[in-house]
Parts: C-alpha cells; sequence; structure tokens
C-alpha cells in the first residue's frame, strides 16, 4: 500500500534530515565539512545502548544523555583539531583531511571497545506497541522518530531565526571577521555550534539504531555518504535544504525498495539527485555561500 509506504518513508527521512541538520549547520557557520558527522552518529548509538545496558535508564533520557555525550565529542573535536586549524587559518581542505583521521579513529575505537558485530537494545527495551489503520500500520518506534524529528528540527529553525542567538550565528555564517568587530564572540559560537551539531547527530543515530535495532561501528559511514548529498542536494549551509533534501533521500529509497528493488535502492536515489543537481548545481535552494572579508 502506497500509504504504508509513505508513512515508512517519514520515519527514515526525518532521521536523514536530522542528521544533515548537524552537517550543514556545521559548514553554515565554520565554514567546515566535518567528515567525522558520521562517526560521532555512530557513537550516539553506543551511548544510548550502554546508559540503558548498563545504568537501565529509559530510552527518553538515554537518548537525552547520549545527545550530551556526542556533543561533547563534538566540542573536543572542534578544540583539539578544528581550532588549531582556524588559529592557522588552514586551507578548506584541511580540516576535511583532518576530520577523516578523527572519523577513522573514532571507527577503530568503537570496534576495540565493542566489538565488529552488530550489537541490539535489550529485549523489551523498545516500545512494541503499534496501531493500525486501514491498511497503514504504524509502530510506537515511527510515531517517535517523526515527533522527536520534527521537534529538535524545529527548534532548531526557531533558534536560527527568532533568537539573538540565531542571528549572531547567521552574522558569523556571513563573516566571521565582521561579526567579530560587531562584539560577537565568534569562538564561543563555534564551540556552541560544534556542540549542537555532534547533539544532532548523536540523536540521529540513537533513533537508527532504534529503527533496525542494530548498532555497529560501521554504520556511520554510509549515513555520512547519504548526509553529504543532501546538504549538496539542498544547497549547502542551507537548513530549509537540508530538511527538504533529507526528506526527498528518504522517500525516493523507500519507494524503490518497495515498487522496484531493494539492490537498486542506493542508484535510483542517487540518480535522482544527480539529475536535480544536472537542473540546479547549486541545491534547492540556490545559492553557494561565500566568505566575505
Amino acid at each position: 500500500m502506497l500509504e504504508q509506504q509513505l508513512i515508512n518513508a517519514l520515519s527514515l527521512g526525518s532521521v536523514y534530515a536530522l542528521f544533515a541538520l548537524g552537517f550543514t549547520l556545521v559548514f553554515g557557520v565554520l565554514g567546515v565539512i566535518n567528515l567525522s558527522h558520521g562517526a560521532i552518529f555512530m557513537l550516539g548509538s553506543y551511548a544510548a545502548l550502554l546508559l540503558v545496558e548498563k545504568l537501565a535508564l529509559p530510552l527518553w533520557l538515554a537518548l537525552l544523555a547520549a545527545m550530551a555525550v556526542t556533543g561533547t565529542i563534538g566540542l573536543i573535536v572542534d578544540y583539539l583539531v578544528l581550532k588549531p586549524l582556524r588559529a592557522r587559518n588552514a586551507p578548506h581542505l584541511t580540516p576535511m583531511i583532518a576530520t577523516i583521521g578523527v572519523a577513522i579513529m573514532l571507527t577503530n575505537l568503537a570496534q576495540g571497545l565493542f566489538g565488529a558485530e552488530n550489537k541490539r537494545f535489550p529485549a523489551g527495551t523498545i516500545p512494541e506497541q503499534s496501531a493500525t489503520f486501514g491498511a497503514v500500520h504504524i509502530t510506537a518506534v515511527q510515531v517517535g522518530i517523526i515527533l522527536i524529528s520534527v521537534v529538535l528540527m524545529i527548534v532548531l529553525l526557531a533558534v536560527m531565526r527568532r533568537t539573538q542567538l540565531g542571528r549572531a550565528l547567521r552574522a558569523i555564517a556571513e563573516s566571521p571577521k565582521a561579526a567579530y568587530l560587531l562584539g560577537i564572540n565568534v569562538e564561543g559560537l563555534f564551540y556552541m555550534t560544534s556542540f549542537a551539531a555532534a547533539a544532532l547527530g548523536g540523536a540521529a543515530g540513537v533513533l537508527v539504531g532504534l529503527s533496525f535495532n542494530a548498532i555497529s561501528p560501521f554504520m556511520g559511514q554510509p549515513m555520512l555518504h547519504k548526509g553529504i548529498a543532501v546538504i549538496i542536494l539542498g544547497g549547502m549551509g542551507d537548513i530549509r535544504g537540508a530538511l527538504i533534501g533529507g526528506l526527498f533521500l528518504g522517500f525516493a529509497e523507500v519507494l524503490t525498495v518497495a515498487y522496484l528493488s531493494s539492490d537498486v535502492r542506493d542508484a535510483v536515489a542517487f540518480g535522482l539527485l544527480f539529475l536535480i543537481l544536472l537542473v540546479r548545481p547549486s541545491g534547492m535552494f540556490g545559492k553557494v555561500l561565500e566568505r566575505k572579508a
């Protein structure tokens, strides 16, 4: 049934959009493509799993704690890796290469600590309740994923559009030097952005872990590829583009699996992205962001 597939696509697309939001937030404010974002996403899943297994925390509290853990990891990566490169005015490719190294290190660390095999949440942790409306079957996990993703997206959009903090971040995105001259704490907001972006990535990791009930050290790399595709499709640094691009990719994948074959899921989804970018090379929301000063 088409209606069932649309629900599945909305759930998957919401996670893609949430992951891409953190990705595009770092690029929009710091001007950096942080390729360790996929590894941080993976660590969010493991953090929630450990908190549930070892401390018996409820899922909602484990989610919040995992966001705090991954946010702190993002802050550490910014302080130890990105800040020294900013101070040296390093070329744009240098942070990308550095964050690839961070991603490899974090992935190997997770593999050493937890093993390469898939981990699952303990039995009874994931709610099994569901509702049926005609031919449409909706699980509690799907409802939770959609609601949590939508709430986090709305909060981020509200902060960026309606608050003094959001205006300061947009000023930094336009020109860090001009923002500094206006009295904005540029370095402090860089840290805050890295924390928030990593927290969003961690939340996406927890939701994916709950959705598939399978967590592995290598789950971050495929998500990273899709996150890059989403932010390029939506327009680099554009939050609206990340939202729509994530949903587009989720719908493309689910409908391809449902009506064609799972073997060509990625081929069709990325083929559609390629065709859109042929028409709009700068993404759906147009302009390419440039540093002016």
